[in-house]
């Protein structure tokens, strides 16, 4: 029996005593699912430091609207190019690229169904810390995005048909699954 106990604290001391190999686990605000994107939301976080608590705060929302604008222009491609793939279409790179491009566009503007999830600041004693995370209802986002095809003067009447149909094909989709 003493053996038994002997030994349990052994082992108690030997695993209080371990450390990771890759340092202390951080646990940042706004991680988890609930951060993540998925099939309604786009979302993303973001994370910036500077003296200058300001600045701190618009570095981190740009980073987290960067990161929206990749996952945003990452759907569109897949999107563009499932659909031409599916009708045969012959000039994909083209209507590919003016489709991203009007993606672009639409982000950098503001977009009106953009939604802060919560943000924070922290400062040490040197510098500050600030996190945000914004979501943005895909639906929301496609229904923009067709109100801005249609009034775009670069597209030709054959591209903007197409586009707003690649679009009200993604929105069927969407309120399909949701």
């Amino acid at each position: 029996m003493r053996l038994l106990i002997s030994f349990a604290l052994l082992m108690a001391v030997a695993f209080t005593g371990c450390k990771s190999q890759y340092g202390q686990k951080m646990n940042d605000p706004f991680s988890g699912n609930r951060y993540e994107s998925n099939a309604r939301y786009f979302r993303a976080v973001g994370k910036a430091q500077s003296r200058d608590e300001n600045i701190a705060v618009k570095k981190a929302r740009m980073e987290a609207k960067a990161e929206l604008a990749s996952q945003m222009n990452t759907t569109i491609k897949e999107l563009a190019d499932d659909y031409l793939s599916s009708t045969g279409y012959e000039n994909k790179s083209e209507i590919t690229n003016k489709f991203q491009s009007l993606t672009r566009m639409i982000v950098n503007t503001d977009i009106s169904d953009l939604r802060v999830m919560g943000e924070e600041k922290y400062y040490d004693g040197q510098q500050y810390t600030a996190f945000i995370a914004y979501e943005i209802k895909k639906n929301a986002m496609f229904r923009f995005l067709k109100k801005q095809a249609k009034s775009n003067a670069q597209l030709n009447e054959s591209e903007r048909k197409l586009i707003e149909k690649m679009i009200d094909e993604e929105l069927e989709k969407l309120e399909s699954e949701g």
